[in-house]
């Protein structure tokens, strides 16, 4: 009985660690703004994921600044986790900002150097910042990208995207963050006839600016694109962290966007 209850305790604890949990969040205005109430809010919602990516933190002084701050707020919680941070991406007709990865070390080792991808950063106002992760011996190439707003129309700049798989052809990549268009969109089918799948179908993420009864959500811009050969889905989701505050006001206040999360194993 003991060596059996030996076999399912290993057996599980092999079935989680082979399981990975990613998550993504635009974090509006990312920086010295955020008090440290959020930052401590921050920390407590993503700290069961093992992955995290950051969009929209502030380029210039702070942004940097807040990305650490926070990993030392998850330090403190108990894991190791580490970070980067992109340069500012190199938008000169829209707003320039920089990405984050923050990860527990325990799960993932970051292999290389990350790079804002400059291919196309004539095409793509805030060119995605691209980070490959080892996990259980095989590795994985998230893409962290913020499209241009809905009015600047997105889909101009989302259309390169088709291109990635072939210009890197030997990494497993992931696409995930804010792309201020819905998976719908004629836009993706490109990546959806090359295998590519979203984790969310009409699913909203945005916040809208006042509730309309229990309707707090607004559009469908957030979303993580992945390969069903290279991964095994496991589960997916949003967090709804406006109802753990009293208003609307109070949860903007963190974001205008929710966090979204994804788990898979690599197959």
């Amino acid at each position: 009985m003991k060596n059996f209850l030996s076999f399912v305790l290993f057996f599980f604890t092999l079935v989680a660690f082979s399981q990975t949990k990613i998550l993504s969040w635009n974090l509006e205005n990312f920086g010295k703004s955020k008090s440290d109430f959020e930052l401590n809010y921050i920390a407590s919602t993503i700290l069961d994921y093992d992955i995290i990516a950051i969009q929209e933190v502030v380029a210039g002084y702070g942004g940097a600044q807040a990305v650490a701050k926070l990993a030392t707020l998850l330090n403190e919680k108990g894991s190791k986790w580490d970070y980067t941070i992109s340069d500012p991406t190199s938008s000169s007709s829209y707003k320039t900002e920089r990405y984050a990865f923050i990860w527990k070390t325990s799960k993932a080792k970051l292999k290389g150097s990350p790079w804002l991808e400059k291919k196309y950063s004539l095409e793509i106002d805030r060119e995605p910042y691209f980070a490959t992760f080892e996990i259980n011996n095989k590795t994985i190439t998230l893409v962290n990208f913020h499209a241009i707003t809905k009015k600047k129309q997105p889909e101009t700049e989302i259309k390169y995207f088709k291109f990635l798989p072939t210009e890197y052809p030997t990494l497993n990549l992931v696409f995930m963050g804010d792309f201020n268009c819905p998976q719908s969109h004629s836009v993706f089918n490109p990546l959806k006839k090359m295998g590519y799948t979203s984790i969310l179908q009409n699913q909203k993420t945005t916040l809208k600016r006042q509730c309309k009864g229990l309707n707090c959500l607004a559009s469908e811009f957030d979303n993580i694109f992945y390969q069903s050969k290279s991964l095994k889905y496991i589960n997916s989701g949003i967090i709804s962290l406006h109802t753990k505050f009293k208003s609307l006001e109070e949860a903007r206040k963190i974001s205008d966007h929710i966090p979204i999360w994804f788990e898979f194993s690599l197959n």
